[in-house]
């Protein structure tokens, strides 16, 4: 074999070995050898036990990328788990579905801004293994980056990690100190005179109750019974009052009536215009005439004269009577019947 035949067919085994080479890393690694990958951290505060370099980082099921390190950092007097993680440029854009798939402007700060945050998350109960899920949740904020230049991806611990944090700063020392401290109170007061004397105080009170209460059940039937005989003598007493009331009241309607009658009567006597009262006026009328006549006729001398005036002034008296016995009348015509008012 020449030398030329021989270099042929080692030149053609290197290139066997570099095709299989390149085959197996694209099997392993697949197309993200190709892509363009992009950093990332995130600052986890609880135990990341379980993560571990090359564990998946999804969004809602669907890889970006990869875990790269996993590191542990001491500042401001606590500790915390940075983790790099290697995202894939391309399917970072697919988040924004498939009308942000080529714009240029939705990067990962873009996706930090509108609420991307980190999260642990189980991949296998029976393993323990851990990995990083993405998801926008709300209360996004600009994006940051830290002192070597990566963009920092907030993170949010998951409602077991809340619990677990809750119950770690339950000082549970504290708690079954005052548990004992109360329990023992409790005890002392307890066995205090205190309460025994109440005891005895509520024993002797419910004994009292019970007597009174058989005292009563005795005394309630006849009470009972006397109630209920004076409530029949009140009903009969009340129908009597009644029937007494309804006599009486006929007796002095028909008074009323009787002395109403008489007042209309009266009324009909006196009232202007009736025969009595214009008789009493005419005659009042002529006694006038008279008087005035007889004083025409006669002169002021003399005796005559003086029994003349004396009888004229008698005269003028009943006329002035008859006229205020007419306007009596006239104004009160029941004074016939009932006589004079006695003044007070």
């Amino acid at each position: 074999m020449t030398s030329r035949a021989q270099a042929l067919r080692v030149g053609l085994f290197v290139m066997v070995g570099l095709a299989l080479m390149a085959a197996a890393v694209v099997t392993v690694f697949g197309a993200r050898v190709f892509a363009q990958q992009e950093l990332a951290v995130m600052h986890f505060g609880g135990s990341v036990y379980g993560l571990q370099v090359g564990s998946p980082v999804v969004f809602r099921g669907v890889r970006l990328g990869l875990v790269r390190s996993v590191g542990v950092v001491y500042d401001a007097g606590r500790f915390a788990v940075p983790v790099v993680v290697e995202l894939d440029r391309e399917r970072i854009r697919t988040v924004g579905g498939a009308s942000a798939a080529a714009d240029p402007a939705l990067t990962l700060s873009t996706l930090v801004a509108q609420g991307l945050s980190a999260q642990l998350a189980t991949h296998s109960l029976l393993t323990g293994q851990l990995y990083v899920d993405l998801d926008l949740r709300k209360g996004g904020k600009p994006a940051l980056r830290d002192a070597n230049g990566l963009i920092e991806i907030p993170t949010t611990p998951t409602r077991f990690q809340s619990l677990t944090d809750q119950l770690d700063r339950v000082d549970l020392n504290r708690m079954s100190n005052d548990l004992a401290a109360t329990l023992a109170a409790a005890r002392s007061l307890v066995a205090g005179p205190e309460v025994k004397q109440t005891l005895s105080d509520m024993a002797l009170a419910s004994a009292s109750l019970a007597k009174l209460a058989l005292s009563l059940e005795k005394k309630v039937a006849p009470l009972a019974a006397a109630a209920q005989g004076t409530l029949a003598q009140a009903g009969e007493a009340s129908t009597r009052v009644a029937v007494a009331a309804d006599r009486l009241g006929d007796k002095v309607g028909s008074a009323a009536d009787r002395v109403a009658g008489a007042a209309d009567r009266a009324d009909a006597l006196l009232a202007p215009g009736s025969p009595v009262l214009a008789s009493v006026q005419q005659a009042a009328t002529e006694l006038a005439r008279s008087a005035a006549a007889l004083r025409e006729t006669t002169a002021d001398e003399g005796a005559t004269a003086q029994s003349l005036q004396r009888a004229l002034g008698d005269v003028a008296s009943a006329a002035r009577a008859v006229r205020d016995l007419a306007t009596q009348l006239e104004q009160q015509p029941q004074s016939l019947i009932r006589g004079r008012p006695v003044m007070p």
